[in-house]
């Protein structure tokens, strides 16, 4: 009974792996990791010395002393006295998260819902063109029944029921 159990439990886990949103979501998280060094690259490259033209080259500079003077070590570059609050290094990463958002969603999230948008759309109207057809097919059905009615009552009456099968009678 353990050896089933185990056999199970290794044809689930493939079953697990194998499936297709395991196997996009790796896709998706090695994409990310590449895409997260392009984002730095353009933070570093362009965003930088942009905000370099109206203050320091490097947004990660930009701090503020919250407790007495802050004093660093001109070798190591720590803070040697104060409580330094380093708000650069937060700004940078907002504009990395705000540039990678931006991306995502107008190369990614908004073209992807404008193709389902189109494609449930046509979806609906292959249904629409589908059910005007069977309801096209019930009427038919359904005029069909009315005339062999319509007209096994008229003969019956005018014809003493000729033609109808011993036993008999009308439809209606």
């Amino acid at each position: 009974m353990s050896e089933k159990k185990k056999v199970s439990l290794l044809e689930g886990f493939k079953a697990f792996l194998t499936r297709g949103n395991v196997i996009d979501l790796a896709v998706a998280v090695v994409i990310g990791a590449a895409f997260t060094n392009i984002v730095n690259a353009v933070v570093k490259g362009v965003i930088n010395p942009l905000v370099g033209a109206f203050g320091t080259q490097d947004l990660e500079n930009y701090s503020s002393c919250l407790k007495g003077p802050c004093v660093t070590d001109p070798k190591t570059g720590e803070a040697t006295e104060g409580i330094r609050i380093l708000w650069g290094s937060v700004l940078s990463a907002t504009l990395s998260f705000l540039i990678t958002a931006a991306v995502v969603y107008f190369l990614m999230v908004l073209p992807m819902a404008k193709y389902l948008a189109r494609r449930a759309a046509m979806q609906a109207a292959k249904e629409g063109v589908q059910e005007t057809m069977e309801v096209s097919e019930l009427e038919v059905l359904k005029e069909i029944r009315d005339a062999l009615v319509a007209q096994r009552s008229g003969g019956s009456s005018a014809e003493g029921n000729r033609g109808e099968e011993p036993g008999r009678g009308d439809l209606t």
